[in-house]
This record gives structure tokens, sequence and C-alpha cells, in this order.
């Protein structure tokens, strides 16, 4: 079991944050600790991208993929949180 990491270490949680590496909005220090997002209070486990300003999160449409290969994303909107377990 490993200890939480004390909140002065971790890094600012940023307006946009988004799973996918090649992406502009992707930052690898936020990734090395346990984050959570809920949408209209319920808390979500399948969001790939959010945006708190905008309120917004991207989510995998079922098991469809892209010519790419990649999930098919839906945005779903509301009020968006972001926070560490």
């Amino acid at each position: 079991m490993t200890e939480a990491t004390p909140a002065q270490d971790r890094p600012a949680l940023p307006d946009r944050l988004s799973v996918d590496p090649r992406s502009p909005h992707h930052i690898a220090a936020v990734f090395e600790h346990d984050i959570g997002i809920r949408l209209n209070d319920k808390e979500r486990h399948d969001v790939e991208e959010y945006c708190i300003s905008e309120g917004w999160v991207k989510v995998p449409a079922g098991k469809t993929l892209d010519r790419k290969g990649k999930p098919l994303l839906i945005t779903l909107k509301g009020k968006v949180e972001a926070f560490y377990r």
C-alpha cells in the first residue's frame, strides 16, 4: 500500500486536461497521481478529456472506434469538477 502524496507535492489541476499523450492538453506530471472527475455531482471513471471553464467532458461512445482505432468520443456538458483522490 502506498502513502498518499501530500497536497503540496502535487501539481495544480489544469482547466483542461487530456489522457491522450499526443494532445497539447496532456500533462504527464498530473497523471502520476490519482485524479477524479465529477460531472453534475456524479463521479465519472471513463473521462478522456475535460474542460472546467467550458463545462464539458469527453467520454467513449461505447465500443465504437474511429478510423485510427481510437475510441469515438462524445461530449457531455454540465458542471465539471476535478480533484485528487
